[in-house]
């Protein structure tokens, strides 16, 4: 869209004439995120605080200027990609850790504070911050809060919103608004701390959140069990169940995953060559329980037809299984350049029927589609990988919605991780029927009457 040049001098005005991009290469980086797919951008904008933003949106506000939050764009649903032009707000120098308090196991931080290093900080002091995705080292904890990020650990430790306390944002009105606060119990209200959390950025732009934190376990015990099949690993899965344990992590990983790291990473350090699928698991806390859970596990595995149990020697082989498990995602430009992303979850004891239900699609779709996730909660990604080929996509496109479809009949959801964003949201009606979308629609209303902020997501348009 065109924008007055008053315009553009405003947001120079307010954030200064260094923070504030139109250059071609600029709007295109700042038009899209990990889908790879978007639109530029008419202006980018580099805000540093509450105030600056809250100026911004009344400024957009004014001119009817759609605005889009953006984080570090590692997003796989399309949540911070601009549809429509207009203002991509960057919150990329909003990313200081403000307060890391031990008495009161919090911390408060801004936006753009990198997962990975706000766990590195809170570790030093011997706390914890247990929501662990993949991209932690990459992803930003605002983008994280904005989708309810997951990861691994959410079997035992839950995802990102059981760690929000509270938040500052700013409204689509540009009103800065305080939500929650630093204790655990507040029923004062509707919660609009979570009403924010894993609302993609459409009904506030989250300027300063914060976080609960636990104690650090003392001892982790990572086990790697190998196995003929995909449908022996997932027995495993519930086989570990029945024992009862809660381990912090388990991971499942099928043969197409493990040929892709391997070829990408030119290692193979998590499962031998002709591996059908493998279970990475860890087990924390105190070192006897520790040691008495590692071998529960163990046995459920073999009991599950496991060809081989081992257990991470030491601190390097424990971090070396896991980084490998991290680059799964983008090892996987080994198969096909195309990759269809979808993070659906069912029910635990649904995943064996969740493989037969893929196995099916990909005979009757002639499709490749390597599946790995976190197999203690369900949630499986499931990558549809293609060539830059019509006909191929066409089958794809076809897969996904029978994907989506059976996933739901299996008391599922389309979504765990990643999110709707523009990317799902003709998928939306699969799972939500309409009265709810209705409510919804409502809700942004409150928040976005003009409708401004992060137009064409989450709702099909």
């Amino acid at each position: 869209m065109a924008l007055p040049p008053e315009f553009v001098s405003g947001l120079e005005r307010i954030a200064g004439a260094d923070h504030v991009r139109i250059d071609a290469t600029t709007l295109q980086t700042y038009g899209t995120d990990g889908t790879k797919r978007g639109h530029p951008a008419d202006v980018v904008v580099m805000p540093d605080g509450a105030d600056q933003i809250a100026a911004i949106v009344r400024l957009c506000a004014q001119h009817g200027v759609p605005l889009v939050p953006r984080g570090a764009g590692t997003g796989y649903s399309g949540g911070a990609v601009p549809l429509e032009g207009g203002v991509v707000v960057s919150l990329e120098r909003m990313n200081r850790i403000l307060q890391i308090d031990e008495v009161n196991l919090l911390a408060i931080v801004e936006p753009n504070v990198i997962t990975g290093d706000l766990q590195a900080a809170v570790e030093r002091v011997g706390l914890f911050y247990p929501p662990d995705p993949a991209s932690l080292k990459r992803s930003a904890i605002g983008g994280n809060v904005a989708e309810c990020a997951g990861g691994p650990r959410a079997f035992k430790y839950g995802t990102t919103k059981q760690y929000v306390l509270g938040l500052e944002a700013v409204l689509p009105t540009g009103e800065i608004v305080e939500t929650g606060g630093k204790v655990v119990k507040n029923v004062v209200g509707y919660d609009l701390t979570h009403v924010l959390v894993g609302s993609e950025g459409t009904l506030a732009i989250i300027t300063k959140i914060i976080l609960r934190l636990v104690p650090k376990p003392p001892v982790q015990s990572t086990v790697r069990a190998t196995f003929r099949t995909v449908a022996d690993a997932a027995n495993a899965v519930t086989e570990i169940i029945r024992e009862r344990v809660v381990p912090a992590a388990i991971e499942l990983v099928d043969r197409d995953s493990l040929d892709a790291v391997a070829r990408y990473l030119g290692v193979r350090s998590l499962a031998p060559e002709g591996t059908g699928a493998l279970v990475l698991l860890e087990v924390d806390g105190l070192a006897e329980a520790v040691a008495e859970e590692a071998s529960r596990v163990e046995r459920a595995c073999r009991r599950a037809g496991a060809t081989e149990v081992l257990r991470a020697r030491d601190e390097a082989e424990r971090e070396e299984l896991w980084r490998v498990r991290r680059e799964l995602s983008p090892s996987l430009k080994t198969v096909a350049a195309i990759k269809f992303n979808h993070d659906v979850v069912v029910p635990k004891g649904r995943i064996p029927q969740l493989f037969e239900l893929l196995e099916r699609i990909k005979s009757e779709y002639r499709l490749r589609i390597p599946c790995f996730g976190h197999a203690g909660d369900g949630n499986i990604h499931v990558n549809i990988m293609v060539d830059d080929v019509e006909e191929e996509i066409g089958r794809a496109h076809e897969a996904e919605r029978v994907l989506l479809e059976g996933v739901v009949a299996l008391e599922g959801s389309i979504s765990g991780e990643h999110g709707i964003g523009f990317a799902k949201s003709k998928f939306l009606t699969i799972e939500l029927e309409p009265d709810e979308i209705a409510l919804m629609r409502r809700v942004k209303y409150a928040f976005d009457p003009r409708g401004i902020l992060n137009p064409g997501k989450i709702f099909p348009q």
